[in-house]
């Protein structure tokens, strides 16, 4: 997983994981990527600050700050609610949205999926009244896992 800071035209920055440069390059030019605050895809890489090792006498893994929670911590406890969250869930890819319009009108049995969907694709399905989430973290399809 890679993270990179993006930029969206109006200068909202904002952070999302990727599986690769590639993948945020093909999200990016399919329009896949918006910023979550206005929902514009024309998306750009921001500035992002280097990582930086620490010093050879301080340790990589000090302790969090106290009364603030270990990032570390609550990215795990994130990522283990999503993974629980999508036992059971079959990967549909762009397929997503027909599936779940086709599930709200009744014209296929519901049953829990994920996959992809473009801001306006999403947009829609809530317009309609389909009950679509984003998933915090990014979904690696099944035929991109090693």
């Amino acid at each position: 997983m890679i993270v990179f800071d993006l930029r969206c035209t109006t200068g909202h920055v904002f952070e999302a994981w990727f599986g690769s440069s590639a993948d945020y390059e093909r999200q990016r030019e399919q329009a896949l990527v918006a910023c979550p605050l206005c929902g514009d895809t024309a998306i750009d890489k921001a500035v992002m600050a280097p990582n930086v090792a620490a010093k050879g006498n301080r340790r990589a893994d000090a302790p969090p700050t106290p009364g603030k929670p270990d990032p570390r911590q609550v990215m795990a406890a994130l990522a283990e609610a999503q993974a629980k969250m999508l036992e059971g869930s079959k990967w549909v890819g762009l397929a997503f949205a027909d599936k779940a319009r086709a599930m709200h009108l009744g014209d296929e049995a519901h049953a829990p999926i994920h996959g992809q969907a473009s801001v306006a694709e999403a947009k829609a399905l809530i317009e309609e009244g389909v009950p679509v989430a984003p998933l915090p973290l990014p979904v690696v399809p099944p035929e991109q896992r090693n």
